[in-house]
Formats: C-alpha cells, sequence, structure tokens
C-alpha cells in the first residue's frame, strides 16, 4: 500500500543544497511529491511511494547534505493521494 509523507525539516537546511538532495534521493527511490524552501528558514517535503522507500528517504532527510546541520524532522504519515507524477523542487 503506497503512504505519503509530510515533513518539515529545521536547522541549516537553505542554501547547503538541500533540496537537490532530496530530489536526487526520491528520485532514486522511485517516489513522487516535491521539496521547497520555506520562508521560516525550514524546508518542507512531500513525498508519495512504497512505505519502505518512504522510511529510507525519511533517513535520508535527517542526516541531510554534507554542509547541512539537521536539528529536527517533522514527519506527519497518511495514505498515498496519487496528486505527482514525479519528484520536483518547488522554486519560490
Amino acid at each position: 500500500m503506497k503512504k505519503r509523507v509530510e515533513c518539515r525539516i529545521t536547522g541549516r537546511v537553505q542554501m547547503v543544497m538541500f533540496r537537490d538532495f532530496a530530489k536526487r534521493n526520491a528520485r532514486r527511490l522511485g517516489l513522487t511529491g516535491f521539496v521547497k524552501n520555506n520562508p521560516d528558514g525550514s524546508v518542507t517535503v512531500v513525498a508519495e511511494g512504497e512505505n519502505r522507500d518512504l522510511q529510507i528517504l525519511l533517513e535520508k532527510l535527517k542526516q541531510g547534505p554534507i554542509l547541512a546541520r539537521v536539528d529536527h524532522v517533522e514527519a506527519v504519515w497518511t495514505d498515498a493521494r496519487g496528486d505527482f507524477s514525479d519528484f520536483y523542487i518547488v522554486y519560490s
């Protein structure tokens, strides 16, 4: 059964290639969804796919890319809605 996870990542997560890191890992896992920077300095990731693959992505997000410092990852799990056909970066 496909699931959806909506994450808010805080710490030093902007200007450190976090969005690209999330996109590359999500695509490698065959997930769909998006990643975007938020005005408060956090990053949002919404991803859909198999539970096992989402768990792997979540562990990667907790680590972040080499220049990042992840302080906290808040994750909310729901059933997948099928909203996406790819994983992409939202540029705001």
